[in-house]
């Protein structure tokens, strides 16, 4: 019943991917291993079997593990609906909406709950795997932190910390890192790993004698970059590339101020047929695209407002009347309608809006959110994914489901060009996103679980050749 605490010197410097990889390899070597995340934010979620949300990356992690994803792999999920609040889930459960000046009030008894959770899968596994959140140098943040090192402390897990090289600076990222933080909460890190490196290892080997002479922490590893993975579901908005593939059958998907659940589109990035282009604001709606997709969105209106502020309403128009497609996912099925109503402002401010009117429905928000893995058939083909949302969406062009789950889910157009769904996770199903490429003459080449599973080992396999694993297994506790 050992654990290991992965924290780095900010955000975005490949601690999750770092945690899979080390999942996958503790698996390979026989260990029951487990991911655990005391507090995430992001709107890129997943949903457990037990019909509650985790962040995107717990996931990921729990499939490198070999496991089903549980709510107490991430029992603290921060959903950001405007820059200032957020919806708090607490182990896979939406309890309340705070203010981030309000949200450090609340922590005392969210660590009831990260050390309820930690406990669980500690006592069930016998290596439990952490990752941080952010950095531990955001010393500000210290006082009631249940994500870095107040959690370390308050559970006695020892910490490796991560710098990322790719971004410059990884000596002053990991010597800076002791200099400001706490020297009881220093002692808690026993190691340090060097992560994205590009070029010749051994031209940084100084580099590393020197951080380990400032600091005294062994030095665990240098990580090459990782190029596969961009195969992998991202959690982070910060890891949307602009345009992924070189295939004839040209989708493109407008990045929403608050996207959500982004990571329904990997499985099409990763299609030899297909170019998607994650078109970024202030930027046109490519006129050569086949395919518009409308992403989900933690703030449907919010996003309305912003998809009209970017011009893409008018792109979209034109789109359509030169015979494109356009396909719609939770909010951006709900963008798709007549009307959005919302007068208990349940998705922000109370009121009503006028939506984009290319599908004949209409969304009343609902109090109650809806978290359930559900499978079904569409196009003919077998679907599995799960739904996250608190609108209930109807009208005429229902009649026309986009799937059947086992009951009629969704929307098409008299036209058959507009389509909307409730269903996230949908091109993961490999014989369902062949019929849907096929409709746009693409064919598909690929088995989309069995790629995942292949890069997860190849992560492991690069971790076992440049980590000092042995050495980590041993530290933890």
């Amino acid at each position: 019943m050992r654990a290991l605490m992965i924290q780095g010197t900010g955000s975005n410097v490949g601690k999750s991917l770092l945690v899979a990889g080390l999942c996958r390899a503790a698996l390979r070597r026989g260990i029951s291993v487990a991911p655990f995340k005391p507090q995430n934010m992001s709107n890129n979620a997943a949903v457990t079997p037990e019909g509650g949300e985790i962040g995107r990356a717990q996931a990921l992690q729990a499939r490198a593990s070999g496991l089903e994803p549980s709510v107490h792999m991430n029992p603290i999920l921060l959903k950001p609906e405007t820059d200032r609040a957020a919806q708090v889930v607490v182990q896979g459960q939406a309890r309340m909406r705070a203010a981030a000046r309000d949200y450090a009030g609340l922590k005392p008894q969210l660590m009831t709950a990260v050390l309820e959770s930690f406990n669980r899968l500690r006592q069930a596994h016998d290596l439990v795997l952490v990752e941080g959140a952010g950095s531990p140098a955001e010393v500000n943040l210290r006082p009631r932190d249940i994500a870095n090192m107040g959690f370390a402390r308050a559970a006695d897990v020892p910490v490796i910390l991560v710098g990322d090289i790719d971004r410059g600076g990884v000596i002053a990222q990991l010597v800076g890192t002791q200099s400001v933080i706490d020297p009881e909460d220093a002692a808690m890190i026993k190691g340090f790993i060097v992560n994205r490196f590009r070029g010749d290892p051994a031209l940084f080997d100084e580099g590393r004698q020197i951080i380990t002479a400032r600091t005294g922490w062994p030095d665990l590893g240098l990580v090459p970059w990782f190029s596969d993975a961009a195969r992998l579901p991202a959690e982070d908005a910060v890891d949307l590339r602009r345009s992924r593939g070189e295939g004839r059958l040209h989708i493109a998907c407008p990045m929403l101020l608050r996207i959500a659940n982004f990571d329904d589109l990997d499985p099409l990035a990763t299609e030899p047929g297909v170019r998607l282009t994650m078109v970024p604001p202030g930027q046109p709606l490519p006129g050569d695209a086949d395919v518009v997709i409308l992403p989900g969105s933690k703030s449907t209106r919010g996003d309305l407002a912003f998809l009209r502020a970017q011009g893409w309403d008018i792109d979209l128009a034109a789109h359509l009347r030169r015979g494109g497609h356009v396909l719609g996912i939770c909010g951006g099925y709900q963008l798709l309608g007549r009307r959005i109503l919302d007068p208990e402002g349940h998705d922000g401010l109370a009121g009503e809006d006028e939506a984009l009117g290319l599908l004949d429905v209409e969304t009343q928000m609902a109090g109650e959110k809806r978290t359930v893995r559900i499978a079904g058939e569409a196009l003919g083909q077998p679907i599995d994914g799960y739904e996250i949302h608190m609108g209930r969406t109807s009208g005429p062009d229902c009649r026309r489901p986009f799937a059947h789950l086992p009951g009629p889910e969704g929307a098409i157009s008299a036209d058959g060009r507009v389509a909307g769904t409730y269903l996230h996770g949908l091109f993961s199903s490999d014989g369902f996103r062949a019929a849907w490429l096929a409709q746009f003459g693409a064919v598909s080449a690929l088995s989309y679980g069995a790629d995942v599973e292949a890069v997860l080992d190849r992560l492991a396999e690069h971790l076992e050749a440049h980590v000092d694993i042995d050495r980590l297994l041993t530290l933890a506790r």
